[in-house]
């Protein structure tokens, strides 16, 4: 499949240049049919019976293997979280920090992390390195650690600023529990979530799935416990209350996904081509390359997928303004910036349609 067949999957990208993947991906026509088809079979066979049952069980197997090929993990390393704030939540929830721990993270975090932190009785040291180039970042967190620290928990790129954290030399240089949000690096660019304690993310964004559909990988199911258990989080059980938990990360699924979700899903996770990695760099470099000559680009180069840049004036009317001329970006709320996302169905015309937008 070639970039133009590829891109084609997309019916939005006949009308906008889409640069907002960080927030919701395009959806392709493949996604939404298995949905649609999912939701006649549900409607003409029913929810019921064993038939029903044991189709989307399998279904939810299918998509755990194929979100565990996606971040680099066996299957049953996978939890089917609904988002990466709800990922974040099952860690923070299970790990039972009490107020004498202390979390390390960055002042550049989503608040899906930021609210379970807080909802945590541990202490939060944020490190100042938001705006810092990333080679500067991983000092900066390193005086963060204290003897107390328990968790570090911080993005894998973020969100605000387009730049990579150093997630992998924290955790080689200190050894610690390590939390990844990696809303924006799962399907944007590779992740191997087998050198992370646990790895949240969302696939609405740049997995292009439906609403509602995420993944939490963990390392070592048996050291989290089961904060808020499901159905799904049991073998069996006691009318006690005791329960049997099932084996690996399948004991923090939170509950059911519905099956037209996982439909959606997998055949989201069917349609990004082989070199998606490596067009989507291609197409950040080049979208850098141009904003750099008119603006300050917050983003150092070769992070991510995402692009910031700083403008003049009120960002939330120009990104409404953009939109009217069919130009989808989104600005990073009292900070001046614009935040620009590059998908690997990114073409010059959406970059040159960017940039005509913004004279």
């Amino acid at each position: 499949m070639n970039f133009e067949e590829a891109r084609a999957q997309f019916p939005v990208l006949e009308r906008l240049a889409y640069l907002n993947a960080g927030t919701n991906g395009p959806l392709a026509r493949a996604t939404v049919d298995a949905m649609i088809e999912q939701e006649r079979e549900d409607l003409e066979e029913g929810r019921g019976g064993g038939a029903y049952f044991e189709r989307a069980l399998a279904l939810r197997e299918e998509v755990r293997a194929k979100l565990g090929a996606l971040v680099g993990v066996p299957a049953e390393s996978v939890a089917l979280a609904t988002s990466t704030t709800n990922g974040c939540n099952i860690v923070l929830a299970g790990l039972g920090l009490g107020p004498e721990d202390e979390i390390v993270t960055t002042d550049g975090e989503h608040f899906g992390l930021i609210g379970a932190m807080g909802a945590s009785p541990a202490r939060v040291r944020v490190a100042k390195v938001r705006e810092l180039p990333p080679e500067q970042a991983l000092d900066v967190l390193l005086a963060e650690v204290t003897p107390k620290t328990r968790l570090l928990a911080l993005s894998h790129v973020c969100w605000m600023t387009g730049n990579r954290f150093p997630v992998e030399e924290l955790k080689e240089a200190t050894g610690l529990p390590l939390l990844v949000d990696g809303a924006q690096s799962a399907g944007a660019i590779p992740v191997d979530a087998s050198r992370f304690d646990f790895f949240a993310c969302s696939c609405q964004k740049w997995a292009c799935g439906p609403d509602g559909s995420g993944a939490l990988a963990v390392a070592d199911p048996e050291a989290l416990g089961i904060a808020a258990p499901s159905y799904l989080s049991q073998e069996s059980y006691e009318p006690e209350g005791e329960f049997t938990a099932r084996p690996g990360a399948l004991r923090f699924d939170p509950g059911w996904t519905p099956p037209p979700v996982l439909a959606g899903l997998a055949a989201a996770l069917d349609a990004a081509p082989e070199w998606r990695y490596e067009r989507a760099a291609e197409a950040t470099a080049h979208c850098r390359e141009l904003l750099a000559e008119r603006f300050d680009v917050v983003t150092a180069p070769d992070q991510g997928t995402l692009v910031t840049f700083a403008v003049e004036g009120d960002t939330a009317e120009l990104v409404k303004r953009l939109y009217e001329e069919g130009v989808v970006v989104r600005d990073v709320p009292g900070q001046g910036w614009i935040r620009v996302s590059c998908g690997w169905w990114t073409s010059d015309e959406d970059v040159d349609r960017l940039l005509g937008a913004l004279a």
